[in-house]
């Protein structure tokens, strides 16, 4: 009977010792709403996180008390409305899905007012606290409050571009998954490559990169194209106006997550799409876009180029640049 008790935690005890030493802390500001629960969640379950760290303006020590159950190696602690310094000390990661969600009719820019103030509050802490963590968010419009971060981050005197990403993931998962369903096929055998930005028309699908990609064509690559830009309209219409893409954001932002854990952990080859500071379409004033990012011990370690394109997403290209530039220029005015 020992013996078999032994046996069947010996996989989780070597999962948690293996990664232990590196002593990974992770905070999700957040983490008392729609998308923060279920990616605290998902986060325990990351054997690469040692520490999580659980923060909200209500229920995060709730939270933390039912995902500290959960029977993996990471330690969870939550913390109050007023202790937003003492969650962020000595923190590796923060993620930071706080904020109003979408309702029906709602476009991402219709969340700026709301969501600007508290994601410049949030990073005003970190660039306090722990400087040197690396920021993802999830907030919405990612294109505006990207932005927002590196700005309170730069007027603190503390922006490292290598260490900000914004969580551009689900546009990844969705079109993957889409493509699949299209063309009968694994979702392993069917990757897309998205880049531009993280809402409607910035979103550029290269389905003309995949080989599964290719053969979708006319009406069909239309309607894929559309059903990746606008699938979080899909959402909010079929919860009927009680919320927006909450689990699969929050599966989208643990995937990130643990791409990035395993990057600073020296794994090599660990390459995804990101919105990142870029110098891709810098010379159009566009100093934010999201395309392959290698991810290293330092965060960002290589900036891959978007490569070789179709004509249609060419055109797709063309009406993300405007967009993306105006909603970047919107961040970095509410900072200004």
């Amino acid at each position: 009977m020992l013996a078999r008790t032994a046996l069947r935690t010996l996989p989780s005890t070597r999962l948690f010792s293996s990664s232990a030493s590196r002593l990974t802390k992770v905070a999700v500001l957040g983490a008392g709403g729609g998308i923060g629960q279920p990616l605290s969640l998902l986060l325990k379950s990351d054997p690469l996180v040692t520490s999580l760290s659980l923060y909200d303006i209500r229920g995060a020590p709730g939270v933390a008390a039912d995902v500290s159950h959960v029977d993996t190696g990471s330690e969870v602690q939550g913390y109050a409305a007023d202790q937003l310094d003492q969650a962020l000390e000595g923190v590796k990661v923060v993620v930071i899905p706080a904020g109003v969600p979408r309702k029906p009719g709602m476009t991402r820019d219709d969340l700026f007012n709301t969501n600007a103030s508290i994601v410049r509050d949030l990073a005003a802490a970190i660039a306090r606290v722990s400087p040197e963590a690396h920021i993802l968010v999830i907030s919405n419009p990612v294109n505006s409050t990207v932005p927002i971060v590196a700005g309170t981050l730069e007027k603190a005197g503390v922006f490292n571009p290598k260490r900000l990403f914004g969580i551009t993931t689900l546009d990844v998962v969705r079109a993957t998954r889409f493509l699949a369903g299209e063309v009968d096929a694994s979702p392993s055998e069917t990757p897309v490559t998205v880049i531009g930005g993280h809402s409607g028309a910035t979103i550029v699908p290269l389905l003309s990169q995949s080989s599964f990609g290719k053969k979708v064509t006319g009406e069909k690559y239309e309607k894929i194209v559309h059903r990746i830009q606008y699938g979080g309209d899909e959402v909010v219409k079929a919860k009927d106006g009680a919320g927006s893409a909450t689990l699969s954001m929050a599966y989208a932002g643990a995937k990130f997550t643990n791409s990035l854990l395993r990057g600073l952990n020296g794994e090599k080859g660990v390459v995804t799409p990101t919105f990142v500071r870029s110098p891709l379409y810098e010379d159009q004033g566009i100093d934010f876009f999201s395309s392959n990012v290698e991810l290293g011990p330092n965060g960002v370690e290589k900036i891959h180029p978007v490569g070789n394109i179709s004509a249609e997403e060419e055109k797709l290209l063309e009406a993300c640049l405007p967009e993306l530039k105006k909603n970047i220029e919107k961040g970095k005015a509410f900072v200004a």
